[in-house]
């Protein structure tokens, strides 16, 4: 049995209009600096005041927001008894904000005890919307959280079909102002998820078309908005991406990709979307080595190839290299400029962590504790992988 989870969208121009209906009396509005900064709370404010709602800010989401950021939104939460909690900006702000908001409803429960056994019950005090300010995360379609132990120094990917948003509002202009690198980090995130939830060994009919269709859309329009930022319908384009990749994979799963670079992110600060794509070529050309078939119909899809089996795979990496290096971005982690011997010291921890992440569940060829070894090594000399 599975199940297809999805938030209400609103999407295209103007979106943001489905504010001026919300009902409530009191929101709290979780973002960072830079979003209050570049005026996009503003926007969101105004409509909230024609719906009637108190606005309470807060602003102290980092990158990779940790449990400690969370308690403070949560003390911010208890103090002013919100009805409606909003995710303003990209995936750490709507992460934080879906975790505010679990702990705001189950104040007795550890941020790590977030899983998809547990019965949160939640919706008693306050819903959830996300209003994604990057085209990449689809953390606003998606029931999942990752958040960072500080002490570990680990990120902690954590997931209950309750915490999916009830709204998600998904307006091209909340995106427009990314920079050039943003747009570039976030929108070969979306690849990835679309890539993995399709290729996944947890694949499934409802989810594969989202993948697809978000992986093409990646594709034929990230190198123009990289490339020109006031380009609207690749604005657009990209947005509406993100959000099918965001219910392709929370409804199959991720894959070694993501439990890699969600190790390598932990370790060195490596933006996600950066430390998950540079990874994604490695993986697919080692999991295509015993189970191709899958990596062969996207390459087909995608018209990367016309080919079949592993030869069909590895021509998938390597347009997913193509892409990179048209946009600018690293293929391998020294790329990425990481120095060698810092990194020896971390690869049996990065080991270790992506062993321990959830996306290791649905590699579709299992790696051994050397072979993942290994492809931490190949991906930071950026040689293809040959086992």
């Amino acid at each position: 049995m599975w199940y297809f989870v999805s938030p209400e969208i609103v999407f295209g121009e103007d979106a943001l209009d489905a504010l001026d209906e919300l009902e409530g009396r009191r929101a709290l509005v979780v973002t960072d600096t830079t979003i209050v900064q570049l005026g996009l709370l503003d926007s969101v404010r105004a409509h909230l005041d024609k719906a009637g709602i108190a606005v309470h800010v807060f602003d102290e989401v980092e990158p990779d927001p940790g449990v400690q950021t969370v308690r403070r939104g949560l003390a911010m939460a208890q103090e002013v008894q919100p009805d409606w909690v909003i995710g303003l900006g990209g995936g750490s702000s709507i992460d934080a904000a879906k975790a505010i908001w679990v702990l705001y409803e189950c104040p007795d429960l550890h941020p790590a005890e977030i899983n998809p056994i547990v019965s949160l019950g939640l919706r008693k005090k306050a819903r959830l919307a996300a209003i994604p300010t990057t085209s990449g995360t689809g953390s606003e379609a998606t029931f999942g959280i990752v958040l960072t132990d500080e002490e570990e120094q680990r990120k902690m990917g954590l997931a209950n079909r309750e915490c999916v948003p009830d709204l998600a509002i998904v307006d091209p202009a909340m995106a427009a102002g990314m920079p050039p690198q943003l747009t570039a980090d976030t929108g070969l995130d979306a690849l990835v998820h679309a890539v993995e939830g399709y290729t996944c060994a947890w694949h499934t009919d409802l989810a594969d078309g989202m993948c697809f269709n978000a992986a093409r859309l990646v594709f034929q329009y990230l190198p123009r908005a990289v490339a020109d930022g006031s380009d609207m319908e690749a604005r657009e384009r990209m947005h509406n991406a993100a959000v099918c990749a965001g219910l392709g994979f929370s409804n199959s799963l991720t894959s070694m990709a993501h439990s890699m670079g969600h190790a390598l992110g932990g370790a060195f600060h490596v933006p996600h979307g950066r430390a998950v794509a540079v990874f994604l070529p490695y993986t697919i050309e080692f999991v295509a080595r015993e189970a191709p078939e899958r990596f062969a119909d996207l390459a087909a899809l995608l018209g990367c190839s016309d080919a079949e089996g592993e030869e069909a795979a590895r021509a998938l990496a390597r347009a997913v290299r193509e892409l990179c290096g048209e946009i600018g971005n690293p293929s391998s982690v020294k790329e990425i400029g990481i120095e060698h011997e810092a990194y020896e010291a971390q690869v049996d921890k990065l080991v270790d962590d992506a062993f321990n992440d959830t996306s290791m569940m649905a590699v579709a060829r299992a790696p051994s504790f050397e072979e993942l070894n290994r492809l931490f090594h190949y991906a930071y000399d950026g040689r293809p992988v040959d086992f």
